[in-house]
């Protein structure tokens, strides 16, 4: 299936507008993101009767969304605070880990993981287990939040830049909290060049596209200029096919 370019400044322009409302409406922004992403699925595979992994998919949105479109979608979450945060799961869901699904090989028609690869500590081993259960042929759909993205340190962002022990410090001051996430327990640094070195060394998938997620332009082109694509991209997108056995 040829994939189209994801319609531009518009769809950019809504997606960074309802991340700046995340704290106050999370429902509309997942509910938004969930929609996004799934329609990126359908440029690139049949999404209707297809049998599909979520990865790591917290609430449910993604799961929901591709249900609404015909899909026999299946949740894995290892957190169950993260399930139940915005109310009951998903029927089905299942409480596991991302680096041990259970799941047969081959079962899953895609596979699919939205900004989870930067909560994990052993990105290799979670890719992997990505692959094992899709089916060869099968789509893979990784995105993720890179370190030096400025968003990368997501609520301390982007006072991560001046380091993270500091960031956690001023978000303490100003809200009187903890930070949700920490540097090292539920937070790595995931980079894009590691991430895109690691992929084309594989003999098990091909790269169907690696871009920017959300810019309108040059979205693909970013992500090959070193350097400039730890900060431009923002959120990496790999579109990935298992490669036949």
């Amino acid at each position: 299936m040829t994939a189209v370019r994801d319609p531009s400044v518009r769809r950019s322009v809504t997606l960074f507008r309802a991340f700046l409302r995340e704290q106050q409406d999370p429902e509309h922004v997942y509910g938004l993101l969930a929609r996004d992403a799934v329609a990126q699925v359908a440029r690139y595979a049949p999404v209707s009767g297809a049998t599909v992994a979520d990865v790591g998919g917290g609430s449910g949105h993604f799961t929901r969304e591709f249900r609404r479109r015909g899909a026999r979608c299946f949740l894995f979450e290892p957190d169950p605070r993260e399930l139940h945060a915005h109310g009951p799961g998903p029927d089905g869901a299942v409480i596991a880990d991302g680096y041990l699904l259970p799941l047969a090989d081959g079962a899953a028609d895609v596979c699919f993981s939205s900004n989870v690869l930067e909560h994990v500590a052993d990105p290799p081993t979670f890719l992997s287990e990505m692959v094992r259960v899709t089916r060869p042929g099968g789509l893979i759909y990784v995105a993720f939040t890179n370190w030096y993205s400025p968003w990368g340190g997501h609520e301390t962002a982007p006072w991560h830049y001046l380091g993270h022990e500091r960031a956690r410090a001023r978000y303490r001051r100003r809200h009187g909290r903890e930070a949700k996430h920490t540097v090292g327990e539920n937070l790595f640094a995931v980079h894009v060049g590691a991430t895109l070195r690691h992929v084309r060394a594989r003999d098990d998938v091909e790269i169907v596209s690696a871009r920017s997620r959300y810019w309108p332009f040059l979205a693909g082109a970013v992500t090959r200029v070193p350097g400039l694509r730890e900060f431009a991209t923002w959120n990496l997108l790999l579109i990935l096919r298992r490669c036949p056995r």
